[in-house]
């Protein structure tokens, strides 16, 4: 009996579900990966050995090689997070997840790397409003990144320096990135991937990542291109540390990692590298990179104005009230005294720059907050690049949100720390049931000014309005806010008061 059409198309449909791509060749070993939605998808790659055991805080070591096919078709476990208790996955987490358009390892396709945020305690590669393939779509292919977090990721210790050929410890999630570029550069073309044509990005602690890898030699050569979404890290070195001013000398994190073994009651690092990872110790406050002398060289806005930095066209911005999320004030009288307790003697200029409003908190208030943590740092990079540098600049201003009315508990309030992430990934349905015709404009505008940024190091192309370049003389940024526009920098002149405070801050006083 001959099959009917109808089992012939079931048997094919059947096929096709079950077809899978032909394995790819790195250097460890073959990978198998999945067809998704017209992509190529390859998740839980390793790109270095476990950090576990005689590894844990040290460097990231090769990755092991393997016999046979590995299967790439789920998400390795995300790191164990940072915090009080700490809590999380597996220490076990260096890996890596591509999605790639490209029919050829021949194809050549730009490259997009995303280092998520979390504070350096917390993230991981599997959120849904992370997820590669809108982007991918675009044309380019999709990498995200594993790096370890929190203790795990940033302790620093007097042991864990002696050990060290370049006496410091304490900036292994950084080391983790570097790690995964190198892998990168060496097997993305079994992706369909350029190896020359490499633009990393990230969110929060992973914006502030990209300018720390911007400004680290040993980062050189590894990528071409740089997106920071609300990062930046162009505070001074502070032993008690704030938003925007987090990063601490070596000795000084030496001296905090000494105390938290010692709380601990261990005897010594070796004796904390013995115990399962879920059973270390929280640490008291965030963990985060420091200024080492060998993966972070110096502040860094000194090494921009040396011209001591990696220089490759930025793109880079924040949102407009990220204050909002870190614990604003609740009344006018707190953000006062709040502002006194940080800002010594310049509260009173800053609080005139910022004022805080009457009865409710206002949002200037916040944009304190924002600036210190995020604006200043982005427009300070823009400015500094745009001063010395030849690449482009591209700088931008995420305002999008619904128009609350008078009344309402958000009356006033702009968009948050991390809104603009799903609407760079085309993911808003995972985070905005609400999403309306202007938001899907600016998701997809800014998915192609970002992959037109990976593909020619200038976000402009047919189709959306024209990006213009920032530079000290023509000051311009993009807006999005209902429709791409431009406009000038938000508070210039708040951000020029928050300069001479950071000035003062690196000056001899101090």
């Amino acid at each position: 009996m001959k099959p009917s059409i109808i089992t012939l198309a079931i048997i094919l449909i059947a096929a096709f579900a079950n077809a899978q791509p032909a394995p790819v060749k790195v250097d460890e070993g073959l990978l198998q990966g999945t067809f998704e939605n017209g992509l190529t998808v390859y998740k839980g790659v390793p790109f270095a050995a476990p950090p576990v055991g005689k590894w844990r805080w040290r460097p990231p070591q090769p990755a092991e090689k393997w016999t046979g096919v590995r299967q790439a078709d789920k998400f390795a476990p995300e790191p164990m997070q940072g915090g009080n208790p700490i809590s999380g996955k597996s220490e076990d987490c260096l890996y890596l997840n591509v999605w790639t358009p490209a029919a050829s390892p021949h194809a050549r396709i730009p490259v997009l790397v995303w280092i998520y945020g979390g504070g350096f305690n917390a993230g991981g590669t599997a959120e849904p409003w992370i997820d590669g393939a809108k982007l991918a779509k675009k044309g380019v292919v999709m990498v995200s990144i594993a790096y370890r977090v929190g203790q795990l990721g940033f302790l620093a210790h007097p042991e864990l320096s002696a050990e060290s050929p370049y006496h410091v410890s304490g900036n292994y999630g950084l080391l983790d990135m570097i790690a995964a570029l190198k892998w990168i550069r060496e097997n993305i073309a079994a992706f369909g991937g350029d190896p020359g044509k490499v633009t990393i990005s990230g969110e929060s602690a992973g914006a502030i990542a990209v300018s720390m890898l911007c400004a680290s030699p040993l980062a050189k050569g590894l990528f071409q291109g740089a997106i920071s979404e609300s990062g930046g890290s162009f505070g001074p070195t502070r032993t008690i540390t704030f938003p925007g001013e987090n990063m601490k000398p070596l000795h000084d994190a030496e001296a905090a990692g000494e105390a938290y073994v010692k709380a601990a009651g261990f005897p010594s690092i070796d004796s904390l590298r013995k115990i399962d990872a879920d059973k270390l110790p929280p640490v008291h406050g965030l963990a985060w990179p420091i200024v080492d002398g060998w993966v972070i060289r110096d502040d860094q806005y000194k090494l921009y104005a040396a011209g001591k930095y990696n220089e490759t066209p930025i793109l880079v911005g924040y949102n407009s009230d990220e204050g909002a999320s870190f614990s604003p004030p609740k009344t006018p009288a707190d953000y006062i005294t709040a502002v006194h307790a940080r800002y010594g003697k310049f509260a009173d200029t800053l609080i005139k720059a910022y004022p805080a409003g009457e009865g409710a908190v206002a949002k200037t208030a916040r944009d304190l907050t924002r600036d210190a943590a995020f604006g200043w740092h982005t427009w300070a990079w823009a400015t500094l690049q745009a001063k010395r540098g030849r690449s482009k600049v591209f700088y931008y201003y995420f305002d999008q949100h619904p128009d609350y009315p008078a009344g309402s508990p958000h009356a006033g309030y702009g968009s948050p720390h991390a809104e603009e992430v799903s609407y760079v990934f085309g993911t808003l349905d995972t985070s905005n049931p609400k999403t309306s015709k202007t938001d899907l404009d600016i998701s997809d505008a800014m998915g192609t000014y970002w992959t037109n940024f990976a593909k020619y190091g200038d976000p402009n192309g047919p189709g959306e309005p024209r990006w213009p370049a920032f530079s000290p003389a023509h000051q311009a940024v993009m807006y999005f806010a209902q429709t791409p526009h431009t406009g000038p920098v938000p508070g210039a002149a708040s951000l020029k008061v928050l300069d001479a405070y950071f000035r003062w801050r690196r000056s001899s006083e101090n």
